[in-house]
């Protein structure tokens, strides 16, 4: 099936769309709740442990539905079960994407039609428990027989960020005896400082790497195996049981020195931002057990099939999708900001960025032609309270309207009561206050607020496991629905390439400058990059 024939621009919806910015221009968010009893409740949707709010948007009943034709006549149904079905929907490198098919039952994905997928991904998960139960029971000894007590995940961009979050999201689930920690740069101080903290006889380096050919990591494996091999004596430290593998590869990795029993595989249809779900979550899966591994997949799960079921009306990504299109593409909205309002959500926005800016920063339709439109919009954000004495002047006075996905937990056992309350509390009158503003006469100018600043609200009822998986994957479909009706491939990321090949260009011993632009010549020299005069 194809889908390279879809112009958004040039549907009825669209134009639709477009005389309803015009005549919303001058409409208030607060005068729509007086004008619409009951919008509060009408515009909140549920699913999974997790409440959305989208109230306070800048939309009325007839935009959103504009909106909605626009998702009924985009081949975005279509395009959803070609992907959950396992077309081939990465045109570019002609593969299937299908992580969801990590957290799906059996019987899910032989309804599905990829029901061949069920046993490898059970023989892989099956591997993981056994391997990380075996360091949380401490039967995973060093080569001195000490037990580990700390895991190194080296890996950059998704191999990185997924783990990292998750890590960081559900420590409250983390046994006490492992510490995790994470290398991705190629700077050689984070790796350099992380070193003289570990105790090499305890510690489990697990390189993440889908091909393993990645400079960064590795890079950062050798420096570790370096410092390793010395502190221990090890001729051959990659042989170790200090070292195990995450990888696609595993031929390359066994020419490093890994043996097949501590590696642990995943497949080229498992984008590397998507996958958490997979093997390269084996840092996560050590430190909160595979009981809880697993509840973090069966939230995604759930929010998997509510996106498959739900009517669109009633569909929370593809909700958030629409409304992220009606700011980017018909109010010129170029950013919009996600505030978890949960210091250990502070990862969040970290991640969301490589999902939504790698995903859907294209500028070229799924035919090859240049598109028109705007795409993915610039997505930033910290968590809530910091970036109130940070950046919410430019939110709440500056002359940009950025939308702003607030991020909220009911429950928190982690917190205390005074706390919590004066954190939901500070959460909620923000965004009350992006709405409402503040205009009094008997006030300086400096100190009015003109409001109509829109915002989403989603609060999950605890931060468990299973509602962080169920929100990340939330946040994955949102992607997957505008780039479906933008017209774009999501799940291609051509755009780092040249970048990267032009390092492996510079750093070479025989580089020849003279090619560079002047700019980059003399920046080389500069540097020490280049001895040439």
């Amino acid at each position: 099936m194809t889908f390279d024939g879809f112009d958004p621009s040039a549907t009825e919806a669209w134009q639709a769309l477009q005389h309803s910015a015009k005549t919303l221009a001058d409409a208030n968010i607060a005068g729509l709740f007086a004008s619409e009893p009951g919008r509060a409740d009408r515009l909140s949707l549920d699913c999974a442990g997790i409440s959305l709010d989208y109230s306070k948007n800048l939309l009325d009943q007839q935009t959103l539905d504009q909106l909605l034709a626009l998702a009924d006549c985009s081949p975005l149904a279509e395009h959803r079960s070609a992907m959950f079905s396992g077309e081939a929907i990465n045109i570019t490198e002609d593969r299937p994407v299908l992580h969801t098919a990590l957290r799906s039952s059996a019987d899910v994905l032989k309804r599905r039609g990829v029901g061949e997928l069920a046993g490898p991904i059970e023989e892989q998960l099956t591997k993981m428990a056994s391997l990380s139960g075996s360091i949380r029971d401490g039967s995973w000894t060093g080569a001195t027989g000490k037990e580990i007590t700390d895991i190194v995940n080296i890996g950059i961009g998704g191999s990185d960020l997924g783990p990292r979050m998750a890590y960081g999201a559900l420590k409250a689930y983390s046994a006490s005896d492992i510490q995790c920690h994470f290398i991705a740069n190629v700077d050689g101080e984070p790796i350099q400082s992380l070193l003289k903290t570990l105790d090499p006889e305890t510690c489990l380096f697990v390189i993440c790497s889908k091909t393993f050919t990645t400079q960064e990591t590795l890079m950062n494996a050798h420096t570790a195996a370096k410092w390793l091999g010395s502190a221990l004596g090890l001729k051959k430290p990659f042989s170790s049981p200090h070292f195990m593998g995450i990888t696609s590869s595993p031929e390359a990795a066994n020419q490093l020195g890994i043996p097949d029993s501590r590696l642990l595989a995943f497949w080229d249809w498992v984008g590397g931002r998507y996958s958490l779900w997979s093997t390269i979550g084996f840092s996560v899966c050590a430190s909160i057990g595979m009981a809880n591994f697993r509840e973090l997949l069966g939230g995604a799960a759930t929010m998997d099939q509510h996106f498959i079921d739900a009517p669109f009306a009633e569909n929370m990504p593809v909700i958030l999708a629409l409304l992220g299109i009606w700011y980017s593409n018909f109010l010129g909205d170029e950013s919009y900001a996600v505030i978890p309002y949960c210091e250990r959500l502070k990862e969040l926005p970290l991640y969301l960025q490589q999902l939504d800016m790698e995903s859907n920063g294209k500028s070229v339709s799924l035919n090859g032609q240049s598109i028109n439109y705007a795409t993915g919009p610039i997505l930033w954000g910290t968590t809530g309270t910091n970036g109130q004495h940070s950046f919410f002047q430019l939110l709440h006075q500056g002359s940009h309207r950025i939308p702003v996905d607030f991020i909220g937990v009911i429950k928190d056992d982690l917190s205390t009561p005074d706390h919590h309350r004066a954190l939901i509390g500070n959460m909620l009158a923000q965004s009350s206050a992006l709405m409402t503003g503040r205009q009094d006469d008997a006030l300086p100018a400096h100190r009015q607020y003109a409001g109509n600043r829109p915002s989403n609200t989603l609060l999950l009822d605890e931060l468990t496991p299973y509602t962080f998986g169920a929100l990340v994957a939330l946040y994955e479909h949102k992607v997957f629905v505008q780039g479906s009706l933008w017209g774009i491939n999501s799940f291609d990321q051509w755009g780092v390439e040249l970048g990267k090949s032009m390092a492996n260009t510079l750093l070479a011993e025989d580089a020849d400058i003279d090619v560079l632009d002047e700019s980059t010549r003399k920046l080389m020299l500069k540097t020490g990059l280049s001895g040439a005069s």
